[in-house]
């Protein structure tokens, strides 16, 4: 998760208490739905706007559910290294140089 960036519950909880000032804009388990979708951010938005949920509360657990599995996957690739991609021009560069060298 990016600093600054709301984590899926504590998205929920403001969603829950702004709900209250607003009934009729969620006045529905889909218009509930709906505008808690809209609000989610980036990859998880994408993921959970591509099913159907029954209520509310399946739809909240499926989201913190995927955020969860983001931040971990995220945590697992930072403690792993750069990628490949990610120090591939540079390995071109050192062995640009090398070869410099020899000659």
């Amino acid at each position: 998760m990016k600093q600054g960036e709301m984590s899926i519950i504590e998205y929920a909880a403001k969603f829950n208490e702004l709900s209250l000032f607003a009934p009729n804009q969620v006045a529905t388990e889909e218009m509930r739905i709906d505008h808690f979708k809209q609000g989610l951010r980036g990859e998880v938005k994408q993921i959970i706007a591509g099913y159907t949920y029954d209520n509310f509360q399946e739809m909240y657990q499926k989201a913190v559910k995927i955020a969860r599995i983001m931040n971990e996957t995220e945590t697992e690739n930072r403690e792993k290294g750069p990628s490949k991609e990610e120090i591939w021009p540079w390995g071109i560069q050192l062995l640009g140089k090398q070869r410099l060298q020899e000659v």
